[in-house]
């Protein structure tokens, strides 16, 4: 996988006369100028995405950047779905890339900033290309910056597109590598700018690839179908080189980070500034009710994010989602969404050893992100208190606050009700079980824990992008095939057949063996299992093996055999890249579709249908690993 790239600030950029623009032009740019006047009508959304937001606002929250337009860009991949609910595009628009909407779309999003070092060296562009707008990058929080309080952090090569609202919901657009700002690591580490497109610092190029887009489109796609929170990528735009601008969309795309950079420096300004933006865009989106006063409503902001972060991190742990989440919220909305695809991974299996390796530090596990998910919402306990008594406590003094407690109870619950899920019983059996019967929940979730934990002899071994230590047992599978024996003998069959459909790729001769230890512990994953389902069929009136017909069917659907997971993601993009061009944006977008839905289906177009047929058979063949 790619990895990822991050970014400071001090001060405003000065204006010198010759990146003065008039109002004249930006009047007529965002009525659509160079379009016909029925495209500039269909498609004026785009015209709100100039650069201004609401949470430029909030104090010390950002930097201010010119732009330049950009040229030669080409459309790679476009979201029409995504286009459609944010009100871009109308409903009855087709999957089709019209000249109007190409026209939108790069005049929207096609263009570089002008940067700190091209005011230093008397860099001149054309006054055509120079846009009306400013462009943010937001401050934030981040652990690749050795001073920790956020003071030189944010987004080092992404800027703020704009706000856009449709249908009663407010999206947020931003576009990564449109170039090098201020907020980079690399600014922070030498103390001088970069050039947009330089390689003599590592994280201070400013620019993106169109792989590392592709991919983000297959992965945010996947997991959205899947009802895992997630931006989504809106647009690829290729440029000579493999280089892209790659926009992304969320109804918020605030991170927990924008909040700690200000807690950490005593910023209570900025801080308020922030935590009020947030909550009124969660008011506006319906996330969040009225409250009666501030500091109701600043409790009610903390127990969502206590939520939020309890279910994404159990989600991640039973999903298998490796999203690098640590101490500076950096890597995750608000929501808990997921962010920054360049090392996100789904693993295959239960690879709880994987960690990442970006230079000089080591990522978080696959175990360990419940414990930062946790150590998140203490921050936001003090974030609470902060705001409502005016002054900030010790963060230690939060140790036990109720918000915690919150948090523990609905991981629990959140896990399992997804074990359920995997299982296969349906919300209405899975509240009953919640209700009657938790015991025996946790009873299989002991037992199938111990086999999705069993790691291999060899030990850790390198991977391209880190380490791992490989996990050898394949829990999916069993549970995917256990219920269909069961549909038609509800007797536990024996520890060397369970141990046959359990093995993995990376299973050795050795773990396939039915020793007695293992003999026992298949003996308690059936008991319970068999356990649970009995409990079931009682609760709901149905006989043992119509249950285990049910459960194998909906199973089935849950845990597929040709798993997506971030090896198959990369590779994927990879050869999605190599198409682009053949296919172009139109079939790119069926591909990327029909691939995030599980491959119910083949694309009409015949390139498409090789290109995807080569995906489908990249995510078999990666279906055990990271």
């Amino acid at each position: 996988m790619v990895p990822r790239i991050r970014q400071i600030c001090a001060g405003r950029l000065f204006e010198p006369s010759f990146i003065r623009v008039s109002n004249t032009f930006r009047f007529k740019r965002m009525r659509g100028v160079g379009l016909p006047s029925d495209d500039a009508a269909v498609y004026r959304g785009f015209g709100a995405l100039d650069g201004s937001h609401p949470y430029r606002d909030v104090p010390h929250g950002h930097v201010d950047y010119r732009a330049r337009r950009r040229h030669a860009g080409e459309i790679a991949y476009f979201n029409y779905a995504l286009a459609r609910e944010m009100g871009l595009i109308p409903r009855n628009h087709p999957d089709t890339m019209t000249r109007g909407l190409r026209r939108a779309i790069l005049d929207t999003f096609a263009f570089v900033i002008v940067n700190e070092y091209d005011l230093q060296h008397g860099a001149r562009f054309s006054q055509r290309d120079l846009l009306p707008g400013r462009y943010m990058a937001t401050r934030y929080l981040q652990l690749q910056h050795s001073d920790r309080r956020g003071t030189t952090s944010g987004d080092g090569r992404s800027v703020w597109d704009g706000a856009v609202r449709h249908a009663g919901v407010t999206w947020d657009v931003s576009s990564c590598g449109t170039g090098v700002t201020r907020l980079c690591p690399a600014t922070a580490e030498t103390r001088r700018f970069f050039k947009t497109g330089s390689r003599t610092a590592s994280y201070g190029c400013g620019t993106a690839n169109v792989e590392e887009g592709l991919a983000a489109a297959l992965m945010s796609e996947t997991f959205h179908r899947s009802g895992i929170a997630t931006e989504r990528c809106l647009a690829v735009i290729a440029f000579p080189g493999g280089f892209a601008i790659n926009v992304r969309a969320a109804r918020n795309l605030l991170r927990p980070s924008h909040l700690f950079a200000p807690l950490r420096q005593g910023d209570l300004a900025w801080l308020r500034g922030a935590v009020d933006h947030a909550i009124a865009r969660e008011r506006a989106n319906d996330g969040l009710p009225a409250a009666r006063g501030a500091a109701d409503g600043y409790r009610a902001f903390a127990g969502k994010i206590a939520r939020s972060f309890a279910v994404a991190a159990a989600t991640f742990e039973r999903e298998y989602v490796f999203c690098w989440l640590d101490w500076d919220g950096d890597n995750v909305l608000l929501d808990g969404g997921i962010i920054d695809y360049g090392s996100v991974r789904q693993f295959g299996l239960f690879h709880q050893g994987y960690r990442f390796d970006d230079g000089p530090r080591w990522s978080t596990t696959l175990v360990e992100q419940k414990r930062k998910a946790r150590a998140i919402v203490r921050c936001f306990a003090q974030i609470r208190d902060a705001l409502i008594a005016g002054r900030k406590r010790p963060l230690a003094t939060y140790a036990s606050d109720p918000l915690l407690l919150l948090f523990d109870r609905t991981f629990e619950e959140t896990r399992d009700r997804l074990l359920l899920r995997h299982v296969g019983y349906d919300r209405k059996t899975e509240d009953l079980l919640m209700a009657e019967a938790r015991p025996l929940v946790r009873r299989l979730d002991r037992a199938h824990a111990w086999f999705e934990r069993r790691r291999s002899a060899k030990g850790p071994v390198p991977v391209p992008d880190g380490i791992t230590w490989n996990a050898v047992y394949s829990t999916r599978d069993l549970l995917r095939e256990l219920p269909r024996i069961y549909a038609r003998d509800p007797r536990p069959i024996a520890a060397g057949v369970l141990l046959a459909i359990a093995a993995s790729s990376y299973a050795s001769r050795s773990d396939r063996i039915a020793t007695q230890a293992r003999a026992r512990r298949a003996r308690e994953l059936q008991d319970a299992w068999l356990g649970l389902a009995r409990r079931a069929a009682r609760l709901t009136g149905r006989p043992l093996r119509r249950a285990a017909s049910e459960l194998a069917a909906r199973s089935a659907a849950v845990n597929t055999y040709a798993r997506v997971t971030g090896d198959a993601i990369a590779h994927a993009a990879s050869r999605l890249a190599r198409s682009r061009r053949r296919l172009g944006p139109d079939a790119t977008y069926e591909v990327v579709n029909l691939f995030a839905a599980g491959g119910g289906g083949a694309p009409l177009n015949p390139d498409a249908r090789r290109v995807f047929d080569d995906l489908l058979r990249l995510v078999v063949v990666s279906r055990d690993g990271l």
